[in-house]
């Protein structure tokens, strides 16, 4: 499965607008502000996401960090980057690794890096803990 195909929890740094978009492609999408928890600990967020068998959409580096770290379970996260307030550019870079051809087992960490008109997407597929 590539990595928007699975089903998707979209950080407080998402905009509802691209989680408006990707539900409109058809994909499972949940986000933290629809779920009323703003300000919740990325740990609490990891574990919630791995319960339900979500990958984590987020600008935030530190979901990444904290899973390699700590070793915590997790299906996956697409990190987006830059971290940008227009959800069209975000969308844009979610295009792209929608499009790209890679199926990471789970778990997983993408990066997608847009630069210009072009989008860097690499793949890291993290050793499988007791947790995940």
């Amino acid at each position: 499965m590539r990595p928007l195909d699975f089903p998707l929890l979209l950080d407080e740094n998402i905009d509802q607008a691209v989680a408006s978009a990707l539900r409109s492609q058809g994909r499972d999408v949940e986000s933290v502000w629809s779920r009323g928890l703003s300000g919740q600990a990325d740990a609490a967020l990891l574990a919630l996401a791995l319960r339900e068998g979500r990958v984590i959409v987020t600008h935030d580096s530190d979901f990444g960090t904290l899973a390699v770290r700590s070793g915590v379970g997790l299906v996956g996260i697409v990190y987006v980057r830059p971290g940008h307030i227009d959800p069209a550019f975000v969308m844009e870079t979610l295009d792209a690794v929608a499009a790209c051809e890679v199926e990471p087992e789970p778990p997983f960490i993408v990066v997608a890096d847009r630069r210009g008109a072009g989008v860097r997407i690499r793949v890291r597929e993290l050793a499988k803990t007791s947790a995940g």
